[in-house]
């Protein structure tokens, strides 16, 4: 998937993630992709709450050996 940004939010725990995740956003266009890495196991519900109440879309997440990474589009 095309990201316009990536954030690497690894080693971070809550609410960081979402912290950074809030700022990264605000420096892409809309319709624009942010890949987001993190470490967090929260990051799961906590990005999918944020998705849905912000505007954006959670396009993906996967595990990727720990990591977690998200694909969130710029409402």
């Amino acid at each position: 998937m095309n990201a316009a940004k990536v954030l690497d939010a690894k080693g971070l725990d809550c609410p960081m993630p979402i912290v950074k995740t809030k700022k990264a956003i605000g420096e892409i266009e809309s319709g624009q992709v942010l890949e987001v890495h993190t470490t967090d196991k929260g990051a799961v519900k906590d990005l999918a709450a944020w998705t849905e109440s912000t505007g954006h879309e959670l396009l993906k997440h996967e595990d990727d050996s720990g990591t977690l990474k998200f694909w969130i589009k710029k409402g």
